[in-house]
């Protein structure tokens, strides 16, 4: 249990079963009536973010996560397989558990998870990677209109828009937040 009183930013909290993360907090001592602590949480599972207001000194459940550097061995249906490289203990991590970011991990990819009671609840990306252009309509001489853009299959199945000199079988750097081009690797 931790005070609202001793909240700091960053701090993880469990409130009604769900995961929150302390993205801001304010002590607040009106004139008035009792001091409260005005805060702004982001879901850890699902991203959200939410205002809500604590009275000075209430206790809240803080969650205890772990955060363990795993290898992308394969997929197995639904389930990703990730592997301990110093036990070689293998985990299954289902899809939902890793959203939308699933796209940018290959085998042999090294991710970091994060776990709260054996369960994963988040994933730490790097901010870019290098993947290859599996399929790409090729450029044609003459495509030189600034700043155009053309799809891109790459090779784990994602589609990124790239500009139109960049032809299949090249490796390119995408952010993984955004989902951007950024460059050839």
């Amino acid at each position: 249990m931790v005070s609202t009183n001793n909240l700091k930013n960053g701090m993880t909290l469990k409130i009604d079963g769900d995961l929150w993360r302390v993205d801001y907090f304010q002590h607040v001592k009106p004139g008035k009536g009792g001091a409260f602590v005005r805060t702004t949480l982001k879901g850890v599972q699902n991203g959200k973010t939410i205002d809500r207001t604590f009275r000075a000194g209430e206790d809240l459940e803080q969650a205890i996560l772990e955060k363990r550097s795993l290898q992308y061995l394969y997929r197995d249906g639904e389930d990703f397989v990730f592997m301990d490289t110093g036990h070689f203990e293998q985990t299954h991590v289902p899809e939902r558990a890793l959203r939308d970011r699933s796209r940018w991990i290959k085998e042999g990819d090294t991710i970091d998870l994060v776990f709260h009671e054996e369960e994963v609840v988040d994933v730490n990306l790097p901010a870019s990677v290098q993947l290859e252009i599996t399929e790409t309509e090729p450029g044609v001489q003459g495509d030189r209109v600034s700043g155009a853009t053309k799809p891109a299959t790459l090779e784990t199945g994602a589609t990124v828009q790239v500009p139109l000199f960049i032809n299949s079988g090249e490796r390119i750097k995408v952010d993984t937040r955004s989902g951007d081009y950024i460059s050839r690797a």
